[in-house]
């Protein structure tokens, strides 16, 4: 635990906070007995905490731009491919709890759940410490680090890009569908796939359907570009 606070740059006064953080819910399913929760509620917590810290970060650093804008650079920075990154430079996977099942199915790698790791994180941080140290860390992990150019390739609709690519040959047919869905209602991840001709060639997964298949898009585009 002292080796994660490190690598925060965050001492906690209660460290059952952060170890909350990491208890993924299958392992609290596991462990019932021992009344142990999962991080679901420190996540929902922490989404909202993530989006205020990164609305006033914008609302400051682009005084000229409207609010859509705004709205779309702020669903690229804190989309799960960025609070995967986050979890990746803090090896989060190392230190999180998970049930048999998640663990020998690959959990510790899966982007869903690094992401909902780190805001669970951003929570505990903000229930510690109040919003100055939050903001703080989110700033130090996430924002002040981002390249602008990496949010402009997040904020591209890959959706048209492959459409674009793929009407490049008459008789191509392209179409996606729903193929998951799993966790809570306040926040579930989707999982879609795209196919072209009858053939996948990419498969995606986000907070909403239309996120799970632009990230399937990204993926085909990859495989046909």
């Amino acid at each position: 635990m002292q080796e994660l606070e490190k690598k925060l740059n965050y001492r906690f006064r209660d460290r059952g906070l952060l170890s909350e953080a990491l208890n993924h819910s299958s392992y609290a399913n596991e462990h019932r007995s021992a009344n142990i929760r999962s991080n679901e509620r420190l996540e929902f917590l922490g989404d909202s905490v993530l989006g205020f810290v990164t609305a006033e970060f914008l609302f400051a650093r682009h005084p000229d731009l409207p609010e859509g804008d705004l709205t779309r650079i702020r669903a690229a920075l804190v989309c799960e491919q960025s609070l995967h990154e986050v979890a990746q430079k803090l090896e989060l996977g190392r230190y999180l709890k998970l049930g048999r099942g998640e663990e020998s199915g690959g959990g510790r790698q899966r982007p869903s759940i690094l992401a909902d790791a780190t805001e669970a994180v951003f929570a505990a941080v903000y229930l510690d410490g109040g919003i100055a140290e939050a903001s703080a860390l989110i700033h130090r992990v996430l924002l002040d680090t981002e390249k602008e150019e990496a949010v402009e390739e997040r904020r591209r609709d890959y959706k048209t890009a492959l459409q674009e690519l793929v009407q490049r040959q008459s008789g191509q047919e392209l179409f996606y569908r729903m193929i998951g869905a799993s966790g809570p209602d306040h926040c579930k991840v989707f999982e879609a796939e795209v196919c072209l001709n009858g053939k996948r060639v990419g498969t995606g997964t986000g907070h909403s359907k239309k996120e799970a298949e632009q990230a399937a898009a990204a993926a085909a585009l990859q495989v046909l570009a």
